[in-house]
């Protein structure tokens, strides 16, 4: 459909972007979860390093 009104000839641009797209949530929600588990990491060693 989108050739139809701006005549895209190549889909290899499109793809790429696609693939950059996807590649940057892959990122953020890798960074969100490593966040996530060095601060339960931390909250557990220093409950044990009080125990101690």
């Amino acid at each position: 459909m989108l050739q139809k009104f701006f005549s895209i000839k190549s889909q290899k641009g499109v793809t790429m972007i696609e693939y950059a797209l996807i590649a940057a949530l892959i990122a953020v929600v890798a960074i969100v979860a490593i966040t996530t588990v060095g601060t339960n990491l931390a909250t557990i060693f220093n409950t044990i390093a009080t125990a101690i």
